[in-house]
C-alpha cells in the first residue's frame, strides 16, 4: 500500500504540473508525455508491469457461472475484480458482455467501477477497448454507417473522416477510449469473409481511407487525444486479406515485393501520416511464419523502420494459437516467450489468467528481457497518457448530448447515398416512375440484419432486429417512398435466422412469381445474411441455388427485374445478370441503407458509388485490376501455340453508373519529362453532359510501360470527387510526387527506373518520361 500511495502521489504531482502547463498555454508534447510515463514506470513492480501487458474480456469480471458468459442484467463480480485488478493488476479490458450491445448508462456504470478499482490498486487507469467498426458496435442507439467496403465505394475522404469523427464521439459517450479500427487489410480475394471490413482491393484506397479514419478518430494531436476522440488501432498487421484458401485465419503466401509495396504501405501511411496510436496483429501466417511470432515484421519493419512508438496488441487468443493451432512451440510458456520477444506489447488473452505468472517467470529466468517488458509497458502507459486517462479515467454520458442525434444520422444517410453503386441500367429503366406498382422480393428484402452485416449490436450481427426496429428495411423504405398501396412484399426465399449465415428456409418461389402478376417492377433483393470472420467462410462464391432459382423464375414473368445486391463480398451473378434490367450494389449500407436505396431507385438521389474491388464473373477467374499483363492478354500469340491468358470479370474496379453522363477532355501533364522527387501535375476537364445534377469520382491511374520486374498493368495514384450541375464543367487537378511511381525491386528496395509512364483518367491517357533511375537505401521511400 505504501508503494501504491507513492504512485498516486506521483500521479497527483503529474496532474498538478499538467494543469500548470495547460494554464501556461503549453501544448501537450511527446517530451512531456515521456516525463509522465517515466514518473510512473520507475516505481512499478514487475507484477504491475506485466499486468499492463494483459487484456481480458469483460465477461471474465462479470457475474455469471463461468468466464465465458455473464448473468443478465449485467453486473461486475467483485471477487473477480479482486483477482483481475487486485491480484494481477491487469491494464486493459475489452469487449461487451454476452456478445450484446449495452446502453450508454450501463457502459458508464461498468467502466466507472472498473476504473475506480484499478486506480485504487495501482494508480493506473485501465484502457478499455472495443470493436466499433461502422459505428459503436456494442452500444444501443449508436449511429451506424456503411461498412468500410461501402465507405470505400464513396471515394469521398470527407465522408469517411466525418463518419470516423462521429463514431469516435459516440464511442467516448460509451466511456470507451480505444477502438479496434480501422481495418487496413487489403481485400484482394473475393472469397474472404472479411472483404466487407476492408476498403477493397487497392493499396492506395486503403492507405487514403484508413488514414482519413485515423484522423477522424484521433483528431489533430496524437499526443493529446481530445474528449471527443479515441485511439485508433490499425488491423490486422499484415497480409491478412489474401489467404491462399480464401478462408479466414489461414496461411497466406505473399512475395517480398508485394508484402512491402501493397500490404505494408497502408499501415505505413496510417502511422507516418496519421499517427495511429496502436496496431493489431494478423491472426494468420505469411510464408509459413506465424505473424504473432514474426520479429522482422513487428519489431524491425514497424517499430524500428517506422519509429512506431504505439502499442502492438494481439488479436483474440492468438498467443495460445501459436501452440494449439500453429504448432510452432511446445507449450504455452514458449508461446508467451516467442510472441513477447517478437514485439507484442499487449496480449488479448482473453480468458487465460496464467499468462501473467507465466510472463513474470519468463522475465525472472531471463528468457524475456526486463528491457523488453519495460518497452512494452512504456508504450501502454504512453497511450493512456495520450488519451488523458490519468487525468480523467471515466466521465458522464451526459457530456455527449449528440449521441445518436439527427445530425449524426444525417451523416450516415449521406454516406449510404454515396456508397450505393449502380452497375447496370438497361434502357434507363431506373429511376422507377412515381405511381408504379412494385413487388419487393428476395431474402434481403425485409431485414435490418442483412443491411448492417456483422459487427452490428453483436459479433455476427444476429441480434440486429432487437435493436434496429426504428429503421427501415428495403421493403419498408420503398413502401414509404412509393406508397403502401403500390408496394407489396413476397420474399420467396428467406434465411434461417437461427442457423448458420448461409442456411435458408424451404423456398416458396411460386408464391413470389404469382405476386408479380399485377406489378410494374420487381425489386429483387439478394445477397448474404450477416456473418463475421471465420463463421463467414464459404465453399462456393455463387449466390445460393435458391436465390438463383428465384431470380430466373421472376425474370421469366416478363416484368422488369431490378437486382439489388446486399452482400459483404461479391457473390457471382453471371447466370442472372443478363436478364436483370438493372443491377444495384448496396454492399452493407447500415441502418439507413433502405432509405438510401429508396431515394436512388426513385431518382431523388443520383447514384455516385464506384466499385472498390473487381467484381468476378467466375470463381476460377478471380483477379484484381492491378494484375500482371500475362494474366489477361489483349492479343493472341502468333504461331502454333497460344499461351495467352484471358480473364473475364463481371464489372471492373472503379466502375459505377449515374443517372447523368460525364465527359472527360483535355488531359494534361505539366511536364513531358521528370526526375525522381519532382512533382507531377495532371489535370483533366470533366463536364456533366446529362440533364440531372450528379457526383463523379475521377480516378487517376498510371502504368509503368517497361520495368526490371514485370509491372502491374496499372495502379491507382489519386482520386477526387466532384459534384456538377447539368452542363457544368470543372478542371480537376492531381499533384503527385514522382517517387510515388516507384516499385519494390527484386532486392526488396524501392526503385523508380528511367522510362515512360502512361497517365490515364477515364478513357484519356498521355505519356511522360522519367529521365533517371533512383534506388532507395532505406526500407521506405
Amino acid at each position: 500500500m505504501i508503494k501504491n500511495r507513492y504512485i498516486l502521489l506521483l500521479c497527483a504531482l503529474s496532474i498538478s504540473l499538467w494543469s500548470v502547463a495547460q494554464k501556461s498555454n503549453i501544448k501537450n508534447t511527446k517530451h512531456y508525455i515521456e516525463y509522465r510515463v517515466d514518473s510512473v514506470l520507475a516505481n512499478m513492480t514487475l507484477e504491475e508491469k506485466v499486468g499492463q501487458m494483459a487484456q481480458y474480456t469483460v465477461d471474465v469480471i462479470g457475474k455469471g457461472g463461468n468466464l465465458y458468459s455473464s448473468d443478465e442484467p449485467f453486473s461486475l463480480n467483485n471477487a473477480m475484480l479482486d483477482t483481475v485488478l487486485g491480484k494481477y493488476k491487469v491494464g486493459s479490458i475489452l469487449n461487451t458482455a454476452n456478445n450484446r450491445a449495452r446502453t450508454t448508462e450501463v457502459w458508464e456504470q461498468t467502466i466507472k467501477a472498473i476504473q475506480q478499482r484499478a486506480i485504487k490498486e495501482t494508480g493506473i487507469p485501465v484502457v478499455y477497448g472495443i470493436d466499433a467498426i461502422h459505428g459503436v458496435t456494442y452500444t444501443a442507439g449508436a449511429t451506424f454507417f456503411p461498412q468500410e467496403i461501402g465507405m470505400a465505394a464513396t471515394f469521398n475522404r470527407d465522408l469517411v473522416t466525418k463518419g470516423a469523427e462521429i463514431t469516435a464521439y459516440e464511442t467516448r459517450a460509451s466511456n470507451i477510449p480505444w477502438n479496434f479500427s480501422p481495418t487496413m487489410d487489403v481485400g484482394r480475394d473475393a472469397r474472404w469473409s472479411r472483404i466487407w471490413e476492408s476498403f477493397g482491393e487497392d493499396t492506395y484506397v486503403n492507405a487514403e481511407m484508413g488514414t482519413a479514419v485515423v484522423r477522424g478518430y484521433q483528431g489533430d494531436n496524437h499526443n493529446a487525444i481530445g474528449p471527443n476522440n479515441v485511439a485508433a488501432c490499425l488491423k490486422h498487421y499484415i497480409g491478412y486479406g489474401v489467404p491462399v484458401s480464401g478462408k479466414d485465419r489461414t496461411p497466406a503466401i505473399i512475395s517480398e515485393n508485394d508484402l512491402r509495396e501493397k500490404f505494408f504501405e497502408p499501415f505505413r501511411a496510417a502511422i507516418v501520416e496519421g499517427d495511429a496510436l496502436s496496431i493489431m496483429v494478423n491472426s494468420g501466417m505469411i510464408n509459413g511464419v506465424s505473424t504473432h511470432a514474426d520479429y522482422r515484421l513487428m519489431t524491425e519493419w514497424l517499430k524500428k523502420d517506422l519509429n512506431f512508438d504505439g502499442v502492438v496488441v494481439t488479436d483474440w487468443a492468438d498467443v495460445q494459437n501459436l501452440l494449439s493451432r500453429d504448432h510452432i512451440v511446445h507449450n504455452y510458456r514458449d508461446a508467451v516467450r516467442v510472441s513477447i520477444n517478437a514485439g507484442i506489447d499487449m496480449v488479448m488473452e482473453p480468458y487465460n489468467l496464467t499468462f501473467l505468472p507465466t510472463l513474470i517467470d519468463l522475465v525472472k529466468s531471463g528468457e524475456v528481457a526486463q528491457s523488453r517488458v519495460d518497452d512494452a509497458v512504456r508504450r501502454v502507459l504512453r497511450m493512456k497518457f495520450r488519451l488523458g486517462l490519468f487525468d480523467k479515467p471515466y466521465w458522464s454520458r451526459h457530456e455527449y448530448p449528440n449521441f445518436g442525434s439527427k445530425q449524426h444520422e444525417a451523416a450516415a444517410k449521406a454516406a449510404a447515398d454515396e456508397s450505393i453503386t449502380l452497375l447496370k441500367n438497361e434502357n434507363n429503366i431506373l429511376p422507377i416512375k412515381k405511381g408504379s406498382k412494385i413487388l419487393v422480393t428476395g431474402p434481403n428484402a425485409n431485414s435490418m440484419r442483412t443491411l448492417n452485416g456483422g459487427w452490428s449490436y453483436s459479433w455476427q450481427g444476429e441480434k440486429t432486429e432487437d435493436f434496429a426496429e426504428q429503421y427501415n428495411t428495403i421493403y419498408e423504405a420503398l413502401r414509404n417512398k412509393f406508397g403502401s398501396a403500390n408496394v407489396k412484399l413476397e420474399e420467396g426465399v428467406t434465411y434461417n435466422m437461427v442457423g448458420q449465415y448461409f442456411e435458408e428456409n424451404e423456398p416458396n418461389i411460386d408464391k413470389a412469381v404469382n405476386a408479380a402478376s399485377d406489378v410494374d417492377y420487381i425489386v429483387l433483393a439478394l445477397g448474404e445474411n450477416s456473418y463475421c470472420e471465420t463463421p463467414g467462410n464459404l465453399e462456393e462464391l455463387s449466390l445460393s441455388d435458391n436465390q438463383i432459382a428465384l431470380a430466373l423464375a421472376l425474370q421469366q414473368t416478363g416484368k422488369p427485374v431490378i437486382l439489388v445486391l446486399n452482400e459483404g463480398r461479391p457473390r457471382l451473378i453471371r447466370k442472372i445478370e443478363p436478364n436483370s434490367k438493372a443491377v444495384v450494389q448496396t454492399y452493407l449500407p447500415g441502418n439507413f441503407g433502405g432509405d438510401a436505396l429508396a431515394d436512388i431507385l426513385s431518382g431523388d438521389v443520383n447514384p455516385s458509388g464506384k466499385l472498390p474491388y473487381t467484381y468476378p464473373k467466375f470463381e476460377q477467374s478471380l483477379i484484381t485490376y492491378d494484375h500482371k499483363p500475362s494474366q489477361n492478354l489483349d492479343q493472341k500469340m502468333e504461331g502454333a501455340y497460344d499461351y495467352g491468358a484471358e480473364t473475364s470479370v463481371q464489372y471492373p474496379f472503379g466502375f459505377g453508373l449515374s443517372y447523368t453522363t460525364f465527359e472527360y477532355a483535355n488531359l494534361k501533364i505539366d511536364k513531358a519529362e521528370f526526375a525522381p522527387g519532382e512533382l507531377i501535375t495532371v489535370s483533366v476537364d470533366v463536364k456533366n453532359s446529362g440533364s440531372v445534377t450528379g457526383k463523379e469520382s475521377l480516378l487517376l491511374f498510371t502504368s509503368d510501360l517497361v520495368a526490371s520486374l514485370t509491372p502491374d498493368v496499372r495502379r491507382l495514384r489519386a482520386f477526387d470527387k466532384v459534384e456538377l450541375q447539368p452542363g457544368q464543367s470543372k478542371t480537376v487537378t492531381f499533384t503527385m510526387n514522382a517517387d510515388e511511381l516507384a516499385f519494390v525491386n527484386a532486392e526488396g528496395k524501392w526503385t523508380i527506373e528511367e522510362g515512360e509512364f502512361r497517365f490515364q483518367v477515364g478513357d484519356l491517357a498521355d505519356i511522360a518520361k522519367c529521365t533517371q533511375t533512383k534506388i532507395w537505401d532505406t526500407p521506405n521511400r
